[in-house]
Order: structure tokens, then sequence, then C-alpha cells
């Protein structure tokens, strides 16, 4: 069940945490200022998730890191790997057709400049994830 919804798109997913068996037992109230209000709002609607499945994802998260935090993490790795896999066929293709003819095709360059365009896109990934 969980594979299915991480398998589903962002707007699709739920924003409240999935029931358990016998229900949640216990609540808890906590009070806060309005910059601080403002900033848990801010902060669960880019995880588009509730205050409180943020507020509790943060607290049990090893090292304050979410599941929602990785879960983006995961998607945009799989998007890299999927903009790769792209990359990596038209360089093929300009390898084909310049093998065949002699001559380096015009695209080579703008193709060029995705590969290093997606390589800083997973450096400045990787570097926004603190590895722990």
């Amino acid at each position: 069940m969980v594979e299915e919804a991480e398998s589903r798109p962002r707007s699709l997913r739920r924003r409240r945490r999935a029931n358990v068996a016998g229900g949640r037992r216990h609540r808890h109230e906590v009070w806060v200022s309005p910059e601080e209000e403002l900033a848990l709002l801010s902060r669960a609607d880019e995880a588009h998730v509730t205050v409180p499945r943020l507020l509790v994802e943060s607290a049990l998260a090893p090292a304050g890191e979410t599941s929602s935090e990785r879960r983006e993490l995961a998607a945009e790795f799989f998007r890299a790997v999927r903009l790769l896999a792209a990359l990596s066929n038209n360089v093929n293709q300009m390898a084909k057709a310049t093998n065949a003819t002699g001559e380096v095709g015009r695209e080579l360059s703008a193709t060029v400049g995705a590969v290093r365009e997606c390589a800083l896109r997973i450096r400045a990934t990787l570097e926004g994830y603190d590895a722990r």
C-alpha cells in the first residue's frame, strides 16, 4: 500500500497519515506563536502534508529527517536517472551518426550542455542532503 501511494503523483498522495489498527489513542496539543504557526504552515505546505503529520514525522524521524523529505529526495533522484537515460540515448544516436558520416552534428554542443546541467543538478541534490 505504501508503494502504491508513492508511485502516484504528488498531488494525489495522502496529506494525512494512514490509519492504524485500533486508532490513535493519545493526543498532544501544542501552542505556538503566530510566527511559528506561519513557519509550520509553510513547511507543511511545501511537504504537502498536514501540520500534525509534519510534527510527528519530524519528531520521530532519525536526525530530524522526515519520510516526506526522504520520499522527495528519492523522487528527485528518479527524475535525474530518467534524464540521464534520455541523454545517454541522444549521445548514442549522435555517436552512431558521427561514425557513419564522419561529421559532428551541431546538436552535440547542446547535448553535452544538458549532460553537464544534469550532473550539476545531481551534485546540488547531493549537497542539499546531509548524509548520515
